[in-house]
């Protein structure tokens, strides 16, 4: 089990994780919307996942989101690296209802995010905006390159659900072992 503890003036988190788990979670971040996503993360990628956040929630959910997103990337990144006998690529496309959503991801070390799921306003008391700010924390802490595209769908919970179980889908084949892979890059390398 990787353990990380982030501590700033506006957040204190710990989060611990299995990458070859079955999928449990205890998630609890202070922000209800978040900790639905993270526990539907972790059981489709089949990590085991323990959050605990402490935030500056009386402001805004903003810190908490983003340093949580920190925190289980740099967590992934103790899990991951260095690289050696994975997929290192995966991709899947979850539908949700009328909603689908494409994830595309590579195990480069080398953090990018493509962002495009048209979301505003909130859901519940969550501010949306703060889905791209958490993918962003995430994405450059592990590090990986991190595509996620909107095909269809109005609901915004599902989009955003379909996102989060997308990637879960996606990082589940790519961090497949394969004992043939070695170092999956041609540069001997990642």
């Amino acid at each position: 089990m990787i353990e990380v503890n982030r501590e700033t003036k506006e957040t204190q988190i710990t989060v611990k994780l299995n990458l070859y788990g079955k999928g449990e979670a205890k998630i609890d971040t202070g922000v209800g919307f978040l900790d639905h996503m993270l526990e539907a993360f972790a059981k489709h990628s089949y990590i085991d996942l323990e959050v605990k956040c402490t935030g500056d929630t009386h402001i805004d959910d903003h810190h908490s989101v983003e340093d949580v997103g920190i925190a289980i990337g740099q967590a992934l990144h103790k899990a991951i690296y260095p690289v050696q006998n994975i997929e290192r690529y995966g991709n899947a496309t979850v539908v949700m209802d009328e909603a689908s959503i494409t994830c595309d991801l590579d195990i480069s070390n080398r953090g990018f995010l493509v962002f495009e799921l048209p979301i505003g306003g909130k859901v519940g008391n969550f501010d949306v905006e703060l889905v791209e700010e958490f993918f962003r924390a995430f994405t450059f802490n592990v590090p990986l390159t991190l595509h996620l595209i909107y095909n269809r769908g109005k609901n915004k919970h599902h989009i955003i659900e379909g996102a989060f179980k997308a990637l879960a889908v996606a990082l589940r084949r790519a961090v497949t072992v394969n004992e043939n892979a070695g170092i999956p890059s041609t540069k001997g390398v990642l």
